[in-house]
């Protein structure tokens, strides 16, 4: 567990928001999220409860209890997927922000994430090529180096020589 805490602070400068980073992904308790998207804590619960009862995420992997100063039971902690899930459904101008962010970054993931890919698919186009015209050579030279073998071999070893060398000129074409 990494257990860094990160400062996500809005773009004017008004909401600041301790974020707990584990197990690669963020984790907000409902009373952060309030914060985040200016809704009351009910309301956000309601969301949350149904994020899980509509089947969109397992309450099973993205609740992480945590025990929180000053408080005496445990505290849920929320995972990213549920935040983002809790941010489309929350009608509030920082909802509206957040859907903007969030769209925002998953169009640059999306397409820098695209121009990466096509890329690599290109280089690994170039590296086809190469790889082809190191075989045609690797397969010429055998070639030369079985006629060779012919021409050196014994007379009784040459004729099975001249069929392994022609099996080899009839896969090659």
């Amino acid at each position: 567990m990494e257990n860094q805490i990160v400062i996500y602070q809005t773009d004017n400068g008004q909401t600041a928001i301790d974020v707990r980073l584990e197990n690669e992904t963020v984790w907000l308790s409902t009373s952060q999220m309030a914060v985040l998207f200016q809704r009351e804590e009910s309301n956000l619960r309601r969301h949350i409860i149904n994020v899980f009862k509509e089947g969109e995420l397992n309450r099973e992997n993205n609740v992480h209890f945590l025990h929180v100063i000053g408080v005496k039971k445990p505290v849920p902690f929320y995972s990213l997927d549920v935040i983002i899930s809790v941010g489309y459904r929350v009608k509030s101008q920082r909802g509206v922000q957040f859907r903007q962010w969030a769209n925002r970054v998953l169009k640059d993931y999306l397409l820098k994430g695209y121009a990466v890919n096509e890329k690599i698919r290109r280089n690994q186009i170039g590296e086809l090529r190469q790889l082809v015209q190191m075989s045609k050579r690797i397969a010429d030279n055998t070639l030369v180096a079985l006629t060779l073998m012919i021409a050196e071999s014994k007379p009784e070893e040459k004729d099975v020589m001249v069929k392994v060398v022609v099996n080899l000129i009839n896969q090659k074409n």
